[in-house]
């Protein structure tokens, strides 16, 4: 089998395998569920760096587009599901969280120009004069083929946010209740309930914290320090210490023709251009390194079209990690929104016994990418950066804090407020 075949082989697979870990779990996680569905991207206004929520009686929108490898269009719906807090479904009734009908087909397409691999490039928007969500809280964004609607192709999640009780006052600090600039950071921060009815802030607040995206250390808190007035505090809490990482490793696959950052050689080998980065070597014994990254996200890029996304190709990426001391068997995964921030057989790097080397080959389109390495110790659930990227207490990370809250009588939860933390090194 030559060395294309097995590299499709393993992309193909990979995509179909996560599909059937997510048919097991029945997870909501944001990603796709076949391996001709790529480059699935989510932004509010348009804004890539975001996070994806929407202020409620606002004029803001989730605009969401996704490729399929194919010659001609097809025919795609899509619809909301509520979900609570936690992002399990709410249960709620489509009239109880949607004004209009909760399905609307994909219309807005466009093809692939001068592109070695064909593709058509789908576009929609949340809301339009079809499908306007009615309350807050979090949603999941299902995107299925027009006769199937119990087979996606992919989902996003987003969320709502009346924000009556925006989050102030949050920030990260290096001193932390296990030690002083060391490998954590810790988040403090205030919620402002005066406008957001809330009875009992003790006993009735769930807040989320994550770290660059990421949704294995994502963490949740329901009771403040302390209560002042209408304000409730949350600080020195166990729970809002993270491990601090490192900043994020960086690419560019924006040209075909010669080496961008992060690439050591280009090949081609019909139908595709193969892209080598440099191999990767553990930082955890490095001393930090400042680096200006986007906490990873992606961009999608050509360096020579004001059309990327009709006008980027798709590239194979092959990725190397040198770090032997792992051991053969480690579970050593790329994290980033390249992979949907999942764990699964298309994120995971595999030994390879003849180079020595962790390997993963991926087929991605033109741009600039962000990406680091996780270990997943067996029967664990969260990343770990320690063994691979190290924790500095310098890096630049990006929190996201989320506040719900469950009316009494209602049956769903509210995002009431939400807050952001940028770690300053």
């Amino acid at each position: 089998m030559t060395r294309l075949y097995i590299i499709l082989a393993l992309i193909i697979a990979g995509a179909f395998s996560a599909a059937a870990q997510t048919s097991r779990a029945a997870d909501t996680m944001t990603g796709v569920f076949d391996g001709r569905t790529r480059t699935l991207q989510a932004t509010v206004d348009g804004n890539p760096f975001a996070p994806l929520i929407l202020f409620a009686g606002t004029p803001d929108r989730l605009i969401v587009s996704f490729d399929r490898l194919a010659e001609d269009r097809e025919y795609f719906r899509y619809s909301l599901e509520h979900c609570n807090a936690r992002w399990q479904p709410s249960g709620l009734v489509d009239s109880e969280f949607i004004d209009g009908f909760n399905e609307a087909s994909v219309d807005d397409y466009e093809f692939s120009r001068g592109t070695t691999t064909h593709y058509v490039n789908y576009r929609l928007s949340v809301p339009d004069e079809r499908m306007r969500p009615l309350i807050s809280g979090n949603y999941l964004l299902k995107i299925y083929p027009e006769d199937n609607h119990d087979a996606p192709v992919a989902q996003v999640r987003f969320s709502i946010c009346e924000n009556t009780a925006p989050v102030i006052g949050a920030d990260v600090s290096a001193a932390t209740d296990k030690g002083f600039r060391n490998r954590f950071q810790q988040v403090n921060f205030d919620v402002d309930t005066e406008r957001a009815a809330v009875d009992d802030p003790f006993n009735d607040l769930f807040v989320t914290v994550s770290q660059n995206g990421r949704l294995d250390n994502e963490t949740a808190v329901s009771v403040p320090l302390r209560v002042q007035g209408a304000r409730a505090v949350f600080e020195h809490k166990p729970e809002l210490i993270f491990n601090a990482g490192n900043e994020y490793r960086r690419f560019e696959v924006i040209n075909t023709q010669y080496p961008t950052m992060g690439v050591e050689s280009i090949e081609y080998a019909d139908p595709f251009y193969h892209m080598n980065l440099y191999t990767d070597a553990p930082r955890a014994d490095v001393q930090y390194l400042y680096d200006s990254t986007q906490h990873g996200r992606f961009r999608i890029r050509e360096y020579n079209s004001d059309e990327s996304d009709t006008e980027a190709d798709y590239v194979v990426v092959h990725f190397a990690l040198d770090a032997p001391e792992l051991g053969p068997d480690a579970a050593v995964f790329i994290d980033g929104d390249l992979t949907y921030r999942r764990f699964d057989d298309a994120s995971r790097m595999y030994f390879n016994p003849a180079t020595g080397l962790f390997e993963r080959a991926m087929l991605l389109k033109q741009g600039a990418y962000n990406y680091q390495y996780l270990t997943v110790a067996p029967g664990a659930r969260s990343g770990a950066t320690a063994p691979v990227e190290g924790d500095k207490w310098q890096t630049v990370n990006e929190y996201i804090i989320k506040v719900y809250h469950r009316r009494r009588g209602e049956r769903y939860d509210r995002l009431i407020g939400t807050g952001a933390a940028i770690s300053d090194h």
